[in-house]
C-alpha cells in the first residue's frame, strides 16, 4: 500500500489505469460513471484511503465532475476519506449490538488503543470506528477488521485484547 498525504498530487500507475479501463468496459458507452464504486475500491486498496486529489483524478479519468465522486465517496462508509491505521476495527453500533455491550466494547477499545474513534494510533497500526449493521445480531457484539474484513463475534474485553495482540505480531 502506498502512503499519501491529504494534499499530495496523485498519479495512478499504468497497472491501475489498465484496471480502471477494464472496469469501464463492463458498462454501456456514455455510462462510465457506473464504474465509480469499483474504481474507488481499487484506489482505496492502492493507497489505504481516498484523498481529494485521488478523487479528482478518478473524476478526470471517468470524465465526470469531481463533486460526483465526492458525493459517492462521502455517502458510503466503506470509503475512508482520511488516512487509517493498517488495521481498521469496525464495531457494529446498531441497537441489537448496543443492547449486549457494543458501546462498552468501543469505550474499551478507545482506552486500550489510546485513540478516539476515527483517529490512528501513533504506530500507525490501528484505527477504529462504529459502523452500521454487520448483519450478525445473534452473535453480538461483533466487529470486523479491515482491510481483509475478518469477522469476530461475541466480543468481550478479553477478546479485544487478544485481537489487538495478534494484530501487533
Amino acid at each position: 500500500m502506498l502512503k499519501v498525504t491529504e494534499e499530495q498530487p496523485i498519479e495512478f500507475s499504468s497497472k491501475l489505469i489498465t484496471e480502471f479501463n477494464e472496469i469501464v468496459t463492463r458498462y454501456p458507452e456514455e455510462k462510465q460513471k457506473a464504474a465509480l464504486l469499483p474504481i474507488l475500491h481499487l484506489v482505496q486498496a492502492e493507497y489505504g484511503w481516498v484523498s481529494v486529489p485521488a478523487m479528482d483524478k478518478v473524476a478526470e479519468h471517468l470524465d465526470i465532475k469531481p463533486i460526483e465522486v465526492y458525493e459517492v465517496a462521502s455517502f458510503y462508509s466503506m470509503y475512508f476519506l482520511k488516512p487509517q491505521g493498517k488495521y481498521v476495527l469496525e464495531v457494529c453500533r446498531t441497537g441489537p449490538c448496543c443492547l449486549v455491550g457494543a458501546e462498552k466494547i468501543m469505550d474499551y477499545m478507545e482506552k486500550q488503543l489510546g485513540v478516539k474513534e476515527g483517529e490512528v494510533t501513533s504506530d500507525g497500526l490501528f484505527s477504529w470506528r462504529g459502523v452500521e449493521c454487520l448483519a450478525a445480531c445473534g452473535m453480538a457484539p461483533v466487529l470486523q477488521i479491515g482491510p481483509e474484513y475478518t469477522f469476530h463475534e461475541h466480543l468481550t474485553e478479553e477478546k479485544v485484547d487478544q485481537l489487538i495482540q495478534e494484530l501487533k505480531k
